[in-house]
C-alpha cells in the first residue's frame, strides 16, 4: 500500500481549524442521534424534527470538510479514497465521528506544557473511550432496530447497553441477541472493534509489563559485586 503523501500547508492549516468545530459537531451529531431514539415517545414531533435537522446539519459539515480536504489535498478523487480511507468510512458512517475526537486531546496536549501518558498509557487510554464512545453509538443503533421487531430480545436500551458491553468484551452470554439483519450487522461490527480494542490493550499491558521486569532486572544486576552471584 502507498504512503500516505505529505499535507499541503493550506490543508494542514484547515485541518487544525477545524479540529474543535468537527469535535462539537461530532458530539452535537451524536446527541441529537441519542435523543431522537431514546425520547421518541416523549417529546413532540416539532422536538424530534428539530433533532433531525440538528443531526443533518452536523453530518453536513462533516462533508464540507471532507470535500474541502479532498480540494486542498491536490490530490485526486480515487487516490484521496485510498489514503484516507478511515476519513471516508467515517463519512459514510457518521455515527464512528465521535471516536475521532479521542484525537482531539492528544493534539491539544501536545500543544500545552501539560505532562503526557507514557506509550502504554496512550494505547489504554484511547481504546478505552474508543470503546465507550462506539459502545453507545452502537448500542443506539441496535435499540432503534430491535426493540420494535418480531421475537426481539433486547426491549429496552438497559437490554441493549448490556448486550453492547458482553459482545465489546469478547463475552457473548447469549441471554440478548438481536435478530433484525441491521442488528446483526452492527453486532459483526462490535466484535470486530471488540477483538481490535482488546488485542491492542492487552498487547500494551503485556509490553508494559515485560519493560518493567526488564528494568527490575537490569537494577538488580548492576547492584550484585563482580563476579558475584544472587545467591551469594
Amino acid at each position: 500500500m502507498s504512503a500516505r503523501p505529505p499535507k499541503p500547508p493550506l490543508q494542514e492549516r484547515w485541518e487544525q481549524r477545524m479540529e474543535v468545530p468537527l469535535a462539537v459537531a461530532s458530539l452535537v451529531y451524536l446527541a441529537g442521534y441519542a435523543v431522537r431514539i431514546l425520547a421518541d415517545s416523549h417529546l413532540p414531533k416539532g422536538w424530534l424534527d428539530l433533532c433531525l435537522a440538528v443531526t443533518l446539519a452536523a453530518w453536513a459539515v462533516f462533508g464540507v470538510d471532507y470535500l474541502v480536504r479532498l480540494r486542498l489535498s491536490g490530490l485526486g478523487a480515487l487516490r484521496f479514497f485510498r489514503t484516507h480511507l478511515l476519513d471516508t468510512v467515517v463519512l459514510a458512517l457518521p455515527l464512528l465521528r465521535p471516536v475521532r475526537m479521542v484525537n482531539l486531546y492528544y493534539r491539544l496536549q501536545g500543544r500545552s506544557n501539560a505532562p503526557r501518558f507514557s506509550l502504554y498509557g496512550r494505547v489504554m487510554v484511547y481504546a478505552g473511550l474508543s470503546a465507550s464512545l462506539l459502545g453507545f453509538a452502537g448500542a443506539l443503533t441496535v435499540y432503534r432496530y430491535e426493540r420494535d421487531a418480531p421475537g426481539a430480545s433486547i426491549l429496552t436500551f438497559g437490554d441493549s447497553v448490556w448486550w453492547t458491553c458482553a459482545t465489546l468484551a469478547t463475552v457473548g452470554y447469549g441471554d440478548v441477541v438481536p435478530v433484525t439483519p441491521m442488528g446483526r450487522l452492527v453486532a459483526v461490527g462490535m466484535m470486530a472493534c471488540g477483538l481490535a480494542l482488546l488485542g491492542a490493550v492487552t498487547g500494551s499491558f503485556s509490553s508494559w509489563l515485560i519493560q518493567v521486569f526488564t528494568r527490575e532486572d537490569e537494577e538488580e544486576g548492576g547492584k550484585r559485586p563482580p563476579g558475584g552471584s544472587p545467591g551469594a
